[in-house]
Parts: C-alpha cells; structure tokens; sequence
C-alpha cells in the first residue's frame, strides 16, 4: 500500500486559532460560548427525534411552549437551567449531568 506523504494538516484548533485567536481571548471565548449553545440546541433535538416526539409534545410534558423548544434548538433562545432540567426530566424522562471544566 502506498503512503501519501502529507506535509501539514492543518487541525481545527489552529483554524480556530488563526480565525478566533487564541483560547482566553474575547472573540474565542464568543465563538466557544455559541458553539457550546448550538451544540446544546442540538443534542436537545437529537433527544426529541430520538424519542419520536413532535416540539409540541415535548413542550406539552414539560409545561412550556411549541416556540420555545424551537428556538432553543435553533439556538435562538435563552435557556435557564430550571428549564433545561424540565425538559430533561419530565419531557425526556431523564437526568441532567454537568462538567465544569477549568
């Protein structure tokens, strides 16, 4: 099998360095901040789809409404953490695990 000889491959966090600068500056910190919204919003709707649920059910079991579920997928909306816990526990039946990474 032939080896390709690969000169550099440049990795995410140096786009993201050259793009944003460097982890602790303002704009990488923006740019972390939206990213980690974003990708709640998304593991929010690949929970809801995964159950087979509509935003309106989920937002029926959890007491809140259709727009909000949309927006928080969206990334759209502000998420207070009571919430995010309702949506998980009574819309999704299940538990709420953080890290906090210093």
């Amino acid at each position: 099998m032939t080896q390709l000889k690969n000169k550099h491959i440049t990795t995410l966090d140096e786009l993201l360095d050259e793009q944003y600068g460097k982890p602790g500056t303002e704009k990488r910190d923006q740019w972390e901040q939206g990213f980690e919204a974003f990708r709640l919003g998304f593991l929010l709707q690949e929970a809801r789809l995964k159950l087979g649920m509509s935003k309106k059910e989920l937002a029926a079991k959890c007491g809140t409404s259709k727009s909000l579920i949309s927006s928080l997928e969206n990334n759209a909306g502000e998420l207070k953490l009571s919430t995010l816990m309702k949506i998980i526990q009574k819309g999704f039946g299940g538990h709420l695990k953080l890290t906090l990474q210093l």
